[in-house]
């Protein structure tokens, strides 16, 4: 299942490419379409990063919505044998 980043990943380039398209058929030149686009595509990316930021545990797992990914992982360390300190 596509989760947010990885539809943030394919709106990067599509927002670069679509905006500066758009643009340059509209009439603006390629050279002042471009940053405009780019403007956009770091938007997108300023909003994966800032507003709805990727959280990880304190191990620096990332963690998914249900938080499976931190608490798998945990379970391997401690199954290891790597967190004891005999």
């Amino acid at each position: 299942m596509a989760g947010y980043y990885d539809y943030v990943l394919g709106l990067i380039p599509a927002a670069l490419i679509g905006v500066t398209a758009f643009l340059s058929l509209v009439g603006l030149s390629l050279t002042a379409a471009l940053p405009a686009g780019a403007a956009v595509a770091g938007a997108v990316v300023a909003h994966a990063l800032f507003v709805r930021n990727p959280v990880t545990d304190g191990r620096g797992a990332d963690r998914s919505e249900d938080g499976r990914v931190g608490e798998s992982i945990g379970r391997a360390v401690e199954r290891s044998g790597a967190g004891r300190s005999d």
